[in-house]
């Protein structure tokens, strides 16, 4: 499997995790508790695979920008939260980061 499509998994997985965090309310829901501690094992399994052919700063600047991205996205659409003008820069410099990285570093794979 490519190794880029395993980073995404991860990442996807890891926002399951979060977004499911936010929903188990402290840990007081049990379903939601227990789909936070299975998505980031699955996460950082998959997380663990991609290291094997990527340096890790790559790994995590990706893994974690992407995430950044996806929970943001998450808490505004399904728990209302507001996203300000600030925030919104940042994460589209996150986005001009994560670009950077993946069509001119030779650190990552292409």
């Amino acid at each position: 499997m490519p190794v880029y499509l395993i980073l995404a998994l991860a990442v996807l997985a890891e926002t399951i995790g979060t977004t499911a965090l936010q929903a188990s309310q402290q840990f007081t829901r049990v379903g939601p508790s227990v789909l936070v501690v299975l998505a980031y094992g699955i996460s950082f399994y998959l997380l663990s695979i991609t290291l094997r052919t990527m340096p890790v700063g790559i790994v995590y600047a990706l893994w974690s920008g992407l995430g950044i991205l996806l929970i943001a996205t998450i808490g505004w659409v399904v728990f209302d939260q507001k996203l300000d003008l600030p925030a919104i820069a940042g994460m589209g410099m996150i986005i001009g980061g994560i670009a950077v990285i993946h069509l001119f570093s030779a650190a990552a794979p292409h």
